[in-house]
C-alpha cells in the first residue's frame, strides 16, 4: 500500500495521509511531480505508457505521485529512476513551474541530461518505450493524439521555459 501526504488548497500540509487508489475528500490535495529530460541542444526525453496504465500508449515525460514524507524533489529523483534508470542527483533538477489542477498539485522540473536511448531502462507495467524528439515533433504529435492530454497540456505551458534553457552554457 502506498500513501501519500494531504495537503489543503494552499499547498499546506494537514499532516493526514491519503491511501493510493481511493477518493480524494473535498478540500484534500496530493502532490505530483514532473520532469522534462532535455539534452541541451534542442530535443526532450519522452517515454510511452504501457497498455495497462491509463492513457494507454500515449507518450509522457517523467512524473509521478509524491509518497508520504517525501518531498517533490525527492519524488522526482525516484520516480526518473523508476521510470527510466536514469540516475540524477537533487542539485541537477531545476523547478520551472509549480500548479494546481482538480485535487492535485503539481512541481514541474527539468533536467538536462543528454542519455543514449540504449541506457534507458523501462519499467515494465509503466513504460515500453523511449525517444528524444524536437520541439516540433512534440507539437505533432501532440496534434496527432499520440501525447497524453494532460502531459500536452503542461508542455503547452511550460514550453518558453524549456526553450530558453536549451542553449544554456553550464
Amino acid at each position: 500500500m502506498e500513501y501519500n501526504d494531504i495537503y489543503d488548497k494552499d499547498r499546506r500540509l494537514t499532516g493526514r495521509t491519503h491511501l493510493r487508489g481511493t477518493s480524494w475528500k473535498r478540500g484534500e490535495f496530493g502532490l505530483v511531480a514532473c520532469v522534462w529530460v532535455h539534452d541541451g541542444e534542442g530535443k526532450l526525453l519522452l517515454t510511452k505508457r504501457a497498455p495497462e496504465k491509463t492513457f494507454p500508449g500515449t507518450w509522457e515525460n517523467s512524473g509521478g505521485a509524491v509518497k508520504a514524507g517525501e518531498t517533490s524533489l525527492q519524488a522526482i529523483v525516484r520516480e526518473l529512476f523508476e521510470e527510466t534508470g536514469i540516475r540524477a542527483e537533487a542539485e541537477e533538477f531545476e523547478l520551472i513551474d509549480s500548479g494546481k489542477d482538480g485535487n492535485t498539485h503539481f512541481d514541474y522540473y527539468c533536467l538536462k541530461k543528454a542519455i543514449p536511448l540504449e541506457q534507458v531502462v523501462l519499467l515494465p507495467g509503466e513504460t515500453v518505450d523511449a525517444k528524444w524528439v524536437t520541439f516540433s515533433q512534440v507539437h505533432e504529435m501532440i496534434a496527432n493524439r499520440q501525447m497524453c492530454y494532460v502531459i500536452a497540456r503542461q508542455f503547452r505551458r511550460q514550453e518558453p521555459a524549456l526553450l530558453a534553457r536549451q542553449n544554456q552554457k553550464e
